[in-house]
């Protein structure tokens, strides 16, 4: 691993992490859609899908006006908040209270992306390499947008049916247990 002398050094580093990062959502976004039960969520993951690959063209760009090669470096972190999300994913869950899960789970990708672009914005800024700072701060409007996207998908309609999922096998539980006081109770009388 090359030493991190500079904020250049850190800037292409750190640049590599999120060109790794982004090529594993695009293979995580299809999977996500499919498992998505609400048509407005699946949506939501493919339009993602097709920005993610409008970021990667982005970050070739950077790459390019720095003059390195554009290669990813694992991203170890977004590799972690995947494999979380694969598992959410094999879950025996109800769908709405899938489809919140995997709402939970895009939005913990997002925060990460939202972070490391801020980061990549900032060491940009400070660089005077504005091109490169316009570029990334596209991917992190972007990033941004999707996050609030998720939000209100979540409290207006996904989180909702989840809960009300939810009320609905509470009141199941309760008549099964009321019914099951009522035998016990038959059975002592006899």
């Amino acid at each position: 691993m090359p030493k991190l002398s500079s904020l250049t050094d850190l800037l292409i580093h750190e640049l590599r992490d999120m060109y790794d990062a982004e090529h594993q959502i695009v293979k995580a976004l299809p999977k996500m859609a499919k498992a998505a039960s609400h048509p407005e969520l699946r949506n939501a993951f493919e339009e993602h899908l097709e920005q993610t690959e409008k970021q990667i063209d982005r970050l070739e760009k950077v790459f390019k006006l720095l003059n390195v090669p554009a290669r990813g470096r694992k991203c170890e972190g977004m590799s972690g908040l995947l494999a979380e999300g694969k598992k959410t994913m094999e879950e025996d869950a109800e769908p709405n209270v899938l489809d919140a899960a995997l709402i939970s789970a895009a939005q913990k990708v997002e925060h990460y992306e939202i972070a490391a672009y801020g980061c990549l914005c900032t060491y940009a800024e400070l660089l005077g390499q504005g091109r490169v700072h316009d570029l990334l701060g596209q991917n992190l409007e972007e990033e941004e947008g999707t996050d609030q996207k998720l939000t209100a998908l979540a409290e207006s309609m996904i989180n909702v049916e989840a809960e009300a999922d939810s009320d609905e096998e509470d009141e199941g539980e309760g008549l099964d247990e009321m019914a099951g006081s009522r035998r016990r109770r038959n059975e002592d009388d006899e």
